[in-house]
C-alpha cells in the first residue's frame, strides 16, 4: 500500500499515476478542504481521501510514502514514517522510475522558471518534442509520454529534499540566495538542498558568478564575463554594445533580447549552456532568445498609461528578485515608483532598502510588512495601501512619466492566494486606469 500526502496539483497527479499503474494507495491531507478536493472526488468517485490532522494509523500497511513538496519534513507524519523506516519520496523520484527520455533539471533561488521555459522553447524550435514541467506548469508525472524526446524540469528545493534517485542528462543550479528559511534550520541546509541536484547529473552546467556553487573542471560554464574556454558562454562589451558569446564567437546582441536586466542576461546564458550540452544549434537557440517574451509575473510589461510604463513583477517574493528588477529598470528610467510588501521572509533587506533610497522616487507599501518596510526607508515618498486597487491608484498619482512596478520582495499569502493572483490583481487595476 502506498500513501499519498497532500491533495494539491502534485498529490492529484500522483494519485492519477498510481491509479493508471493499478497500484493501491490511500490519500490524505491535513486540511479539511484541500484545493483539489472537488477535482479528486470527480475523477475518483470511489476513493475517499482522509482529511484532517495526521494520524499514525495512516501508515498501517504502507511501504512507501509519496509526498507533496509543500509538506515540511518537520511535520509529524513525516517523522512517524521515518521512525518506521518507511521511505518518503517525491513525485520527481516516482517520475524518474518510469521516464524513458533524457531529463534536464533546473533549480536556483531565482530565474529557474524563465530558464526552464526558454530551454523548452529552444528544444521545440529544434524540431524535438519536449515536455516542460515539475515546479512549473504540469506536475512531472502528468508529463510522461513515450513520444517525448526531452523533459525539462524545474525543481524546487522542497522537491529535491524528498528525492534520492534521479537521472539527469544535464542540469544547473542557477544561483543560491536566502529564501524559504522558514523550512530550513539554516542557510547552509537550504544551500545543500539546492546543490543536491548536481549529484544526479551526468553533465553539469555551472554559473561562474555564483560563489556558493562549487566550480567543476568537467562542467560547462557560463557567466557575465569573457569565457575562459571555447565551449563556455559569457558576454563581451564592444563599442558600447553588449553581446552574448560562446568562446570567442558572437551569438547575438543583448539589445535583441525582449527581456531586460543583467539577471535575464544570465538566464539566457544558462539556457544556452544547457542547450549546448544536449547538442542544440547555437543559431536556433539565439533565435529562440530573440522571440522569447518572458513569463507572466516576472518583470512583465503590462501597459503604458499617460506616459507611465507599468511592470508586473509579482513573482519577486524575496529581496534579491526585487533588487534585480529595480536594477534593470534603473538602467532605462529615471522616475520609478515601487509597489512592495506582503509577508517578509527571514532575510536581510538592507541592500534592497539602500537601493530604493538611492534610486526610487516613490514607494507604495502593502500587506503585513508595510509598516516595517516604511520605517526602513528614508528618502522616497512613501504611501500605504490596504488593497491593490488603492496601491495602483496611489502609485499612478505620483508620476507623470517613468515606471511603476509591482515587485513585492515578499510572499503574497497575507492578501492573495499566491503570487499569480497578486499579479493579476495588479494588471486588472492597471487596465482600469484611464
Amino acid at each position: 500500500m502506498k500513501l499519498v500526502l497532500g491533495l494539491g496539483d502534485t498529490g492529484l497527479s500522483i494519485a492519477r499515476f498510481l491509479s493508471k499503474q493499478h497500484i493501491a494507495y490511500r490519500l490524505a491531507d491535513s486540511r479539511l478542504n484541500p484545493p483539489m478536493l472537488d477535482d479528486y472526488v470527480e475523477e475518483f468517485p470511489g476513493s475517499i481521501p482522509v482529511l484532517g490532522d495526521w494520524k499514525q494509523a495512516l501508515l498501517a500497511d504502507v511501504d512507501e510514502v509519496f509526498i507533496s513538496p509543500g509538506i515540511a519534513q518537520t511535520q509529524s507524519i513525516v517523522i512517524w514514517a521515518r521512525d518506521k523506516n518507511i521511505p518518503v519520496v517525491s513525485d520527481i523520484e516516482l517520475f524518474s522510475r518510469f521516464v524513458k527520455a533524457p531529463v534536464i533539471g533546473i533549480t536556483g533561488s531565482n530565474g529557474k522558471s524563465t530558464v526552464t521555459q526558454l530551454l523548452g522553447d529552444m528544444i521545440t524550435n529544434s524540431d524535438k518534442k519536449v515536455a516542460v514541467g515539475g515546479n512549473i506548469g504540469k506536475p512531472a508525472l502528468d508529463c510522461l509520454d513515450d513520444q517525448i524526446d526531452y523533459y525539462v524540469l524545474e525543481l524546487s528545493s522542497y522537491q529535491l529534499d524528498y528525492t534520492n534517485q534521479l537521472k539527469l542528462l544535464t542540469g544547473v543550479v542557477l544561483n543560491i540566495t536566502p529564501d524559504h528559511l522558514d523550512r530550513y534550520d539554516s542557510f547552509d541546509d537550504y544551500t545543500d538542498s539546492k546543490l543536491s541536484l548536481y549529484r544526479y547529473c551526468q553533465d553539469l552546467v555551472v554559473n561562474l558568478d555564483e560563489v556558493i556553487v562549487p566550480k567543476k573542471n568537467n562542467a560547462k560554464h557560463f557567466g557575465i564575463d569573457m569565457p575562459k574556454r571555447a565551449d563556455d558562454f559569457g558576454t563581451v562589451t564592444c563599442h558600447g554594445s553588449c553581446y552574448l558569446i560562446k568562446g570567442d564567437d558572437v551569438v547575438m546582441s543583448v539589445s535583441e533580447m525582449q527581456l531586460i536586466g543583467e539577471h535575464n542576461v544570465a538566464n539566457m546564458l544558462a539556457a544556452l549552456a544547457l542547450g549546448d550540452q544536449i547538442g542544440l544549434s547555437v543559431e536556433l537557440m539565439a533565435q529562440s532568445i530573440k522571440n522569447f517574451k518572458g513569463l507572466e509575473h516576472r518583470l512583465e510589461w503590462v501597459a503604458k498609461k499617460q506616459g507611465v510604463d507599468y511592470y508586473n513583477d509579482s513573482k519577486a517574493t524575496n529581496s534579491i528578485s526585487t533588487i534585480q528588477a529595480l536594477k534593470a529598470l534603473i538602467d532605462k528610467h529615471e522616475n520609478i515608483v515601487l509597489i512592495a510588501g506582503g509577508i517578509a521572509k527571514e532575510e536581510d533587506y538592507s541592500v534592497m532598502f539602500k537601493l530604493i533610497d538611492e534610486n526610487v522616487f516613490g514607494v507604495v507599501l502593502i500587506g503585513q510588512s508595510a509598516a516595517d518596510f516604511g520605517q526602513s526607508l528614508n528618502r522616497p515618498q512613501v504611501s500605504y495601501a490596504q488593497t491593490m486597487s488603492e496601491a495602483v491608484n496611489l502609485a499612478s498619482g505620483m508620476l507623470n512619466d517613468g515606471v511603476i512596478v509591482l515587485s513585492p520582495a515578499c510572499a503574497s499569502f497575507d492578501m492573495f492566494a499566491n503570487f499569480e493572483e497578486r499579479g493579476q490583481a495588479f494588471k486588472d487595476q492597471v487596465f482600469e486606469l484611464s
